[in-house]
Parts: structure tokens; C-alpha cells; sequence
């Protein structure tokens, strides 16, 4: 079987690192209180190190769709090395970023912890410890990288590539009658009504803010002719979502998923969400190859992926990025053995199996292969569309933002209030935030 591995996606994620912003110049950070390992143990040598009964790992981390298999890998490297992994996971719809400050206020420092990169990521510069000379930090995907490395050290462990854009069901649209895949759209709108009038619910969608709000919005962010300038003009207060020209075009694709999804929407969480694709209650879900595990577990499926069209340009893309990165606190009891634990998981043959047959991630190091048979085919069809890609953007707002958008959009899916209104507090979430 051909293998999809993290080292061909290099290439292909290039041109994503400029919309994922492989120049990090811009990201100045205070040196990490964390000095970078000299010479990390290798697996083997941990592997054969006496165990150590009395050291434990605390992980906190936001990943609900692999909270199982985390915890599985946990008790693999207990059994190998002695040392224990405590996992707590909080996600789906819980505020995982608010959940961490109030972890760390209350003076309990998990040795590991997720953050995304950019703005995200600047609250924990005292924490995050410098992974630079780690062994397998030579390995990671630049692209993947680049949002978590400042002033030239690496503060985070990228997670995986994740791609999102519109999953479809095979099976429904042939049943639709559905011969040619919509890339515009008309063509998207044309499908929902030939689905909806074959009995078939066209969308499966949620009320969940992060998925409405930061994934959704982001298709606007990065379909800008300069992602970066609108950001930071947005930001300064100089460009607004009102009025702007990618917007106003956004918008239609958002009104046609919420007209063409089902009745119950608004109350509708990410697992209900999930699961009624999986069960074949609706064709189309606009998520990621995150997914494909809780697909999985439901049905096997015969799944596509389609790119998200704003007009009819026939220029639609999903976009892809870093998940998140795992982050070694540096204030944390064990920070050594962190070190020692993220070594593990992506060198060891344990740990990589982990990652791709069980996880269902596509590798952020290109030491890591897997084939369409381990990430699956959502994961297969984001690799294959990678190169054209659009990347993730929300992170280069301060945690906060994204949030309030989320707020907003749930508003506007719940048809209090209109478009006009919509652009006016997705600009005012911004305002609120970075004007503190």
C-alpha cells in the first residue's frame, strides 16, 4: 500500500506555511524559563531505565476525540517505563483555555498542556519550555512549526496536521442523484436542495461556538487577498468585518449551511452533531479529519471532502494547520520527564502507532508514516488537497476573541439578530479584547 507520510506533506504544506505564517519574526517572547534538553534519552534508553514508581505525569489537554486512546498510550508507557501519565482532557464544549488559567491559578502545574500558537500561546512564554534541542525537533513539518516558534526557539510540540472543510457521505449523495461535486456556490446550493428533496438532510450542524464561530470565520480571515494585513489592521481598528468585500460574499455560505441543516440546530452539541453524520442522518458536516475516529466507532463510511466556496469563483479550499501543540511547563515537578514522555510518543514504535492508527492524526514529523488505512480517508483527502490550502488564522487573535465570536454567530443562527449586526460584534469582540 502506498504510504502517506509526514515527509510528503512538506511540500505540500509550504505554500500553507504562508498562510499559516511561516515568518514568525513578528512573535518576540521573553526567554523561556525552560533551557532546552542537551542530549535527550532515546526510547530505548527510557524504555530500559529502571522504573520510576513514584513520578507522575499530569497532561491537560483539550483533544475529546482521542481522550480514549491518550489514556491507553498512557498505561503503554507506564507499563514501559515506570512512569505514570495522569490525562484530563476537556473539550467539545467546554472553554478549555479558561479551564487551563483557572488549572494554573489554582497552583496546580500539569508538566503538559495544550496551547495553540501565535497570540495564544504568549500567556505561557514563563511556561513553555524551549523544545529547539529535542531529537526529533529537526523532524517537524515547518509549516507545522511556525506558529509555536519564537525568537527562534520552538516552545511546542505540534500536535498533527488537521484539515477541515465539507465531509460528505457518498453513499446519500448518490442516492440524491448527485453525479458531479458542487466547487462553487450554486453548485453547493444546488446539491443541498436535490439532497432535501431525495428526503435527505443536507447539513449536519452545530450551536458548539468554536466550531461556528473560530473554524467558520476563518474561512473569511484566510480567503482575504492579504490574510495577515486584515488581521492586523482588524486589530489596530483600521478594517472591519463590515463592509469587507470577502465578507459580504462569507455570509452566503454561512446562510446556506444554517437554511439547509436540521431543525433541532440550536441545540444541537459537536457529539450530537458528529454522530448524526455518522449514523447517515444528514450528507454533508462541515469538520475536519478530527473526526474520522467518532465516524469510526458509529459506521464505516464512505466519505469525501469537499473545498468551502464563498462565490463562484470556483476557487474553493479547506484549510489546514497545527491542531495544537503540547507544551512542557517548566514550572511544573517534572518537567524532565515531560520532556522525556513527548520524546516517546513520537519515536518510539509504540507511541507512532499510537498517533496514526489509533489517534487517526497525519504526523506533524516527518519521521512518521501513514497510510490511508491509519488516518483514514478524511485524513487521506486532507493530504491530497493540502498544497492548495488555505491555513488557520484565528490564533493570531488574543484568546478571547474567537470566543466572542462564537457568542455572536450563535445569535445569528438563532435569528435574533442580522448580518449587519453580526459584522458589528464580530468587530466588537475585537475591540473588547485587544483594546484591555
Amino acid at each position: 500500500m502506498k504510504r502517506i507520510s509526514a515527509g510528503i506533506l512538506i511540500a505540500s504544506l509550504m505554500t500553507v506555511a504562508a498562510g499559516c505564517g511561516s515568518n514568525n519574526k513578528d512573535n518576540a517572547a521573553p526567554a523561556s524559563s525552560g533551557a532546552a534538553s542537551s542530549a535527550p534519552a532515546s526510547s530505548a534508553a527510557a524504555s530500559s531505565d529502571a522504573p520510576k514508581k513514584d513520578v507522575t505525569i499530569k497532561v491537560f489537554q483539550f483533544k475529546v476525540e482521542i481522550a480514549d486512546a491518550l489514556n491507553k498510550m498512557a498505561e503503554a508507557y507506564e507499563k514501559e517505563t515506570g512512569v505514570k501519565v495522569d490525562v484530563e482532557t476537556h473539550g467539545g464544549g467546554e472553554d478549555y483555555n479558561a479551564l487551563l488559567k483557572a488549572e494554573i491559578a489554582s497552583g496546580s502545574e500539569p508538566e503538559i498542556f495544550n496551547s495553540e500558537g501565535y497570540a495564544a500561546l504568549e500567556p505561557y512564554y514563563d511556561r513553555a519550555t524551549d523544545l529547539s534541542g529535542e531529537s526529533w525537533a529537526s523532524d517537524v513539518i515547518n509549516a507545522a512549526a511556525a506558529p509555536a516558534r519564537v525568537d527562534g526557539k520552538l516552545l511546542g510540540m505540534p500536535m498533527n496536521i488537521e484539515g477541515y472543510g465539507i465531509i460528505y457521505n457518498k453513499e446519500l449523495f448518490a442516492k440524491a442523484g448527485i453525479t458531479e461535486l458542487p466547487k462553487t456556490l450554486t453548485a453547493l446550493e444546488d446539491a443541498a436542495k436535490k439532497l432535501q428533496d431525495a428526503g435527505i438532510t443536507p447539513f449536519s450542524t452545530t450551536n458548539e461556538w468554536w466550531s461556528i464561530g473560530h473554524h467558520t470565520i476563518n474561512v473569511g480571515l484566510s480567503e482575504q487577498p492579504d490574510p495577515i494585513k486584515f488581521i492586523e489592521e482588524n486589530k489596530a481598528g483600521t478594517a472591519s468585518f463590515k463592509g469587507n468585500e470577502v465578507f459580504e460574499k462569507w455570509i452566503h455560505y454561512v446562510d446556506l449551511v444554517f437554511k439547509y441543516s436540521q431543525k433541532d440546530k440550536l441545540t444541537t452539541d459537536y457529539a450530537t452533531q458528529v454522530a448524526n453524520f455518522a449514523s447517515g442522518k444528514a450528507a454533508m458536516i462541515q469538520q475536519g479529519n478530527w473526526i474520522q475516529g467518532d465516524i469510526d466507532k458509529v459506521a464505516k463510511l464512505d466519505l469525501g471532502l469537499l473545498p468551502i466556496p464563498i462565490d463562484d469563483s470556483g476557487k474553493a479550499r479547506i484549510y489546514t494547520g497545527p491542531a495544537n501543540f503540547w507544551i512542557v511547563n517548566s514550572k511544573s515537578k517534572h518537567a524532565d520527564e515531560a520532556k522525556k514522555f513527548l520524546e516517546w510518543m513520537v519515536t518510539s514504535e509504540t507511541g507512532k502507532s499510537y498517533i496514526t492508527k489509533e489517534f487517526k492524526f497525519i504526523p506533524a514529523l516527518a519521521t512518521i508514516p501513514a497510510t490511508p488505512e491509519d488516518i483514514g480517508q478524511i485524513g487521506a483527502a486532507v493530504s491530497g488537497m493540502a498544497k492548495e490550502a488555505g491555513g488557520w488564522n484565528w490564533g493570531r487573535y488574543p484568546d478571547g476573541v474567537p470566543q466572542g465570536w462564537g457568542a455572536a454567530m450563535q445569535e445569528y443562527q438563532g435569528g435574533s439578530i442580522d448580518k449587519d449586526k453580526l459584522f458589528d460584534k464580530l468587530d466588537q469582540a475585537v475591540k473588547d479584547i485587544v483594546s484591555k
